[in-house]
């Protein structure tokens, strides 16, 4: 059975906060007038919590490292407090809530170091999370579905024994690691009738999935896009949008990839790079939120 949950690599967004209280008016205008001895301490404390932010996983144990894509800090004075927020965003698998409140106690400590010269009563009044957007306790929707799977390795060298398929293996773990059944797992040359004639096998077996890494490039024998689109029924081009779309937030290489998915009756295919890291991203872009189509087609039968 597969548990489908949105756990994809999807925007991931959090903000935090915290507050420096100060001991008197004159500390407050000391600031505004940026007449700090050590300082501006907004343009320093921001410096520092740019920092926080992306060393987070260094500091706490059990975090892990992320690729951090928008960091802002700002800042209002109200009264004797200076409310410090700052908001994060990512585009990965987990939410970046830890990294949004690191930053932001960073930021307020960096405040205090640079201020206790001249105030003595300052005080770090509290740090938390004011919105959280992504991560692992989203869970929109969750459903059973027994899914099979089979996997297509087009590849001349790997069919041929110089080199191993690793893209392959890695579509299969990340398969079975949300419970789709692999069926079937097999290594053909690039060739455009080889191609056809293994898919036709596979739906007539009655596979959910069919996933075909390699052959989506630019070379003379990449053909398999040319194998597939003339048997897709219909395509679903937001599935290869997200793919490339993932990928280029990475490299600028992926815009070259000729990725297509769709459907053939009630069989999705999808193909995919053929490197290793190309397999990975394209699985990571689109599992497992794609697996909704099978609770769409099992309607449809109802």
């Amino acid at each position: 059975m597969v548990n489908i949950t949105h756990k994809s690599n999807t925007l991931r967004k959090a903000v935090a906060q915290a507050v420096v209280k100060v001991g008197s008016q004159q500390t407050i205008q000391i600031i505004q007038e940026n007449k700090v001895p050590k300082g501006n301490i907004f343009e320093m404390a921001k410096v520092a919590g740019l920092f926080a932010a992306k060393k987070t996983s260094d500091m706490i144990p059990d975090c892990h490292p992320l690729p951090i894509e928008y960091t802002s800090i700002t800042y209002v004075i109200k009264g004797l407090e200076i409310y410090i927020h700052v908001e994060i965003h990512t585009i990965y698998k987990t939410g970046v809530e830890v990294e949004a409140m690191h930053a932001a106690s960073v930021v307020a400590l960096t405040m205090y170091d640079m201020l206790k010269p001249i105030d003595k009563n300052i005080v770090i009044q509290h740090i938390k999370l004011l919105e959280k957007k992504g991560g692992k306790s989203d869970k929109k929707d969750t459903f059973d579905l027994p899914l099979s799977a089979s996997i297509l390795v087009c590849s001349d060298s790997i069919s041929k024994g110089d080199k191993k398929d690793r893209a392959g293996k890695i579509i299969m773990e990340k398969l079975q690691n949300i419970g789709v059944k692999v069926e079937d797992y097999e290594i053909i040359p690039d060739e455009k009738n080889d191609i056809q004639a293994k898919v036709k096998e596979y739906i007539a077996k009655g596979i959910n999935m069919i996933l075909i890494t390699g052959g989506t490039g630019l070379s003379k024998r990449d053909v398999t896009p040319e194998a597939i689109q003339p048997m897709l029924e219909r395509e679903i081009p937001g599935v290869s949008e997200a793919i490339r779309s993932y990928g280029q937030n990475r490299t600028p290489l992926a815009m070259l990839s000729r990725s297509i998915a769709g459907l053939i009756g009630n069989t999705l295919v999808i193909t995919m790079p053929g490197s290793t890291k190309g397999a990975e991203e394209s699985m990571d872009a689109v599992f497992p939120s794609i697996l909704h189509i099978f609770k769409i087609i099992e309607g449809a039968q109802h």
